[in-house]
């Protein structure tokens, strides 16, 4: 067995390049971590349980695998869960860890339970190893139909004790910025918001510690209040590490009589991440806004895209959505991504809405044909797609006798925090939901459905007709928020407004008007959370408003910064001084001051500003069109699955750059352009295109409209 388990070892040495990773069946990870992760929120002593129907991963998983050996091979399994090793229909006998692999054609399969974990599967020969070549099915005898085989998955578990059902965050040590201490207490500040297990070097005494943590001085504080709080007893000299990773900026430790602490730091828990994108402007205050958006994302990006790192640790498909598309412009991590889509759909059999929200079911489809056209992902949305057909199955059985989607019993409407009605049909809901059967008929159509393609795509342009008709009011030109009983309320909300603009669904008639009589028409209630504020600001870019977006950012986010914001916040009222900032559902310090949805820029600066999008899926095509909105310059990056396409512009040059791929440069000038050769095309009175090629660099001298 020595010999054996040494020449396993120098076989995988050499076939290093090709090693294996752990396998289990799609989506059984990721619903099984979510479950694990989302039941740690904690609300002072007490734990609060997701309120949501939780789904578990399949038990009992085949992995299967067709091999056609030139010679005989040795192969060594380790698995999570019992297991038995069937070869060409016989059960292996004897030590099934160690299989013996004559030549020739094979079927292998490895029948695998875990109720407690996903069942989970690493082998590895010389040339058989377990991977994403490996198929999954519910008996051993199973075989996949041709068309649609359900692959293996895997992440990046790649040795054989990596196992996934312990995976755990990477930690670090931080150091404290400020330490005040007092007679008993130490009030430490890390200098921004942070997330990870607090560390007492040098204890020395016995009794019981304190740790009231707080996102703000306030918070840390009030320890009658404060939403997170811990409390250890110490029998022991020496460094102390509290058991729980926490959210914060400030910590205040309470000791007991006798009890001394020589340092506090942070070990800092975070999920390992590269920045790929980049921006910089004139503007010293949007560089600080791009900056702290990113650290904001940055936090929340974890096992999943979390909401806030403080209160929920639960993953809601609304704040994802954005989320995904922040990351594209950011650090460009398509697992987090996957694993996130994952853990929202859950398994089958459907009986509710994603997270409860009628419109976050809506909003999980969206997000996936992002995904695809940002990343090229084919064998991802072949996947999912299975899960996509259940789900949207249960939606379109819940539609009225007009076709149109309202809050049934047991639903809950979102859309925003915003004091508005959400009873009956909604024009936003109705927007969204033919926006995800667009995405529904894309997926279909790559996934060969070629049927339900058809079904999805009349049954988008039908409802997108019948949406703008119902809910369009010709005397005020603009959309109102719902009907009653097919009438109009005449309430007038910017949500469906800006969705419209944003989805190109209105006629350039309509889409003035709705910029002019609500999305800039103060009179029109406005929208106090980032997460609204992102397709606010985003329909408004996409009509060419940069220089409106930008005063709105630096207004909006930039208050922020004004009012001592480390992160982005959940919520955001100017008006709202001291305290009552940090308010929100009955609670003092209930809001939450680190929260996904407040890191809108790093998508507004990279879409809008840099202007790079793809136009074919994975960037194979795409667009550059920079945007100043009145600053003197901007420069930055943008990842792509090929590198990043670099952009800089001024009032008077652009310099653009990308690895690959086939694109067009789009912008204005008030003089004929030159680009040292290069051809450039008038598209319009002002208006050029020139064609990029990757791996050219271009310098284009113009005349920005407008400019002195």
């Amino acid at each position: 067995m020595a010999l054996a388990a040494l020449l396993f070892a120098v076989c995988c040495k050499g076939f290093a390049a090709s090693s294996a990773t752990w396998i289990w069946s799609p989506g059984d990870f990721e619903i099984w971590l979510s479950n694990q992760m989302q039941v740690e929120r904690k609300e002072r002593d007490a734990l609060f349980m997701p309120f949501w129907r939780f789904y578990s991963h399949q038990p009992l998983v085949n992995f299967i695998k067709d091999v056609d050996l030139a010679a005989p091979e040795e192969l060594r399994l380790t698995v999570e869960g019992k297991f038995s090793v069937m070869l060409d229909g016989r059960f292996v006998q004897g030590d099934p860890h160690h299989i013996s692999l004559p030549s020739g054609k094979h079927v292998i399969n490895v029948q695998v339970f875990n109720a407690a974990s996903p069942p989970a599967l690493y082998l590895q020969g010389a040339t058989v190893r377990s991977d994403a070549t490996w198929t999954v099915g519910p008996v051993p005898h199973y075989k996949p139909p041709k068309s649609a085989p359900v692959r293996a998955a895997s992440w990046n578990f790649d040795t054989p004790d990596a196992l996934p059902s312990r995976y755990k965050l990477a930690t670090r040590e931080i150091q404290a910025a400020v330490i005040q201490r007092g007679p008993r207490s130490l009030l430490v500040d890390f200098g921004q918001e942070t997330i990870g297990f607090v560390r007492l070097k040098h204890v020395t005494g016995r009794g019981k510690v304190a740790l009231y943590y707080g996102e703000s001085r306030d918070e840390a504080l009030s320890i009658e209040t404060c939403e997170t709080l811990d409390r250890y007893s110490v029998d022991a000299d020496g460094d102390f590490v509290a058991a729980h990773s926490r959210a914060m900026r400030y910590v205040n430790v309470q000791l007991d009589e006798g009890m001394t602490v020589d340092d506090v730091v942070l070990m800092y828990e975070y999920l390992p991440l590269t920045q790929r994108g980049s921006f910089k402007s004139s503007d010293d205050e949007l560089n600080r806004i791009w900056d702290v958006s990113i650290r904001t994302l940055e936090l929340n990006t974890r096992e999943f895209f979390l909401d806030g790192i403080k209160r929920d640790h639960w993953v809601w498909s609304g704040d994802a959505a954005q989320a995904y598309l922040m990351n594209y412009y950011s650090f460009f991590d398509g697992d987090t991504v996957k694993r996130t889509t994952w853990a929202l759909r859950g398994a089958d059999p459907v009986d509710m809405h994603i997270n409860t929200i009628l419109d976050y079911s809506l909003y999980w489809f969206i997000g996936i044909q992002d995904y695809y056209r940002y990343t090229g992902d084919v064998d991802f949305v072949k996947s999912i797609y299975p899960r996509m057909v259940t789900l949207m199955d249960f939606v379109l059985g819940r539609r009225n006798v007009d076709g149109m989607l309202e809050g049934l019993p047991g639903d809950w409407v979102f859309v925003d925090w915003a004091p508005m009605p959400k009873e009956g049909e909604l024009s936003v809901i109705q927007l969204l939901f033919a926006r995800s059967l667009e995405a529904m008929a894309d997926c279909a159509a790559l996934a060969r459905d070629d049927e339900r393609a058809v079904k999805y795509r009349q049954l988008a342009a039908e409802l997108k007709d019948k949406t703008v008709a119902a809910f369009w009011d010709p005397q005020r030109q603009v959309l109102v928020n719902r009907r009653i009983g097919g009438k109009q309320d005449p309430l007038v909300t910017r949500h469906a407004n800006m969705f419209a603009l944003m989805f190109g669904y209105l006629t350039p008639a309509q889409a003035e008007a709705v910029k002019r009589n609500v999305l800039k028409n103060d009179a029109v209630q406005k929208i106090t959370t980032p997460y609204m504020r992102f397709y606010e600001l985003a329909a408004l870019s996409e009509s060419g408003q940069q220089d409106y977006v930008t005063a709105q950012v630096k207004d909006y986010w930039g208050g922020m910064l004004r009012d001592g914001a480390s992160c982005f916040w959940e919520q955001y009222d100017p008006k709202q001084q001291g305290a009552e900032r940090y308010a929100m559902y009955g609670k003092p310090f209930g809001m939450s001051l680190c929260h996904a949805w407040g890191a809108s820029p790093v998508y507004l600066f990279g879409r809008y500003y840099l202007g790079v999008r793809p136009t074919l899926p994975g960037y194979q095509a795409y667009v550059v069109e920079p945007r100043l909105g009145g600053l003197q310059w901007i420069e930055g990056r943008v990842p792509t699955p090929h590198g990043d396409i670099s952009v800089s512009a001024n009032r008077t040059e652009m310099r653009v750059s990308a690895p690959a791929g086939d694109g067009v440069l789009r912008f204005m000038s008030a003089t004929l352009p030159h680009a040292g050769g290069t051809a450039i095309r008038a598209v319009g009175p002002e208006h050029y295109e020139m064609a990029l090629k990757g791996g050219e660099q271009y310098v284009v001298t113009y005349t920005l409209p407008g400019a002195h």
